[in-house]
């Protein structure tokens, strides 16, 4: 399992103490499963993106992002899913994210990247109108 630290945004979207973020991965025969766990934005993105690309090299055909216990995801964590996306297509691997919350959703809707991943929600997340 990889932990780091990251700042999580206050009320008034000033960083306040940091949060850690998990990313266990768990490998199954043709797939593996990276739980996420905090939030994703620029202070977590550079680990975030080094931990996605190293589960590529020994993932199986298909990687599933865990997001049920994201609490938020910013536009640089929304970046390195799209670039972990990409290098997994040229390596002939699925992505899909499972669980994804109410915000999350939100913003793949309002950037278009909806079209892109497919996304399994969580039961008590409603799925974002079309923007």
């Amino acid at each position: 399992m990889t932990t780091f630290m990251t700042a999580v945004p206050g009320a008034d979207g000033q960083a306040t103490a940091p949060a850690e973020v998990r990313m266990p991965a768990h490998r199954r025969p043709g797939h593996t499963i990276v739980a996420l766990h905090g939030g994703l934005n620029a202070a977590a993105a550079p680990a975030l993106r080094e931990h996605l690309l190293g589960v590529l090299r020994s993932s199986g055909r298909l990687l599933i992002l865990d997001m049920g216990e994201v609490s938020f995801c910013d536009e640089a964590g929304l970046a390195v899913l799209v670039g972990v996306q990409h290098r997994a297509a040229a390596l002939g691997i699925i992505v899909r994210l499972s669980t994804a919350n109410r915000q999350l959703i939100q913003l793949l809707h309002q950037t278009g990247l909806h079209r892109i991943f497919v996304v399994q929600t969580a039961p008590h997340a409603q799925a974002a109108p079309a923007a």
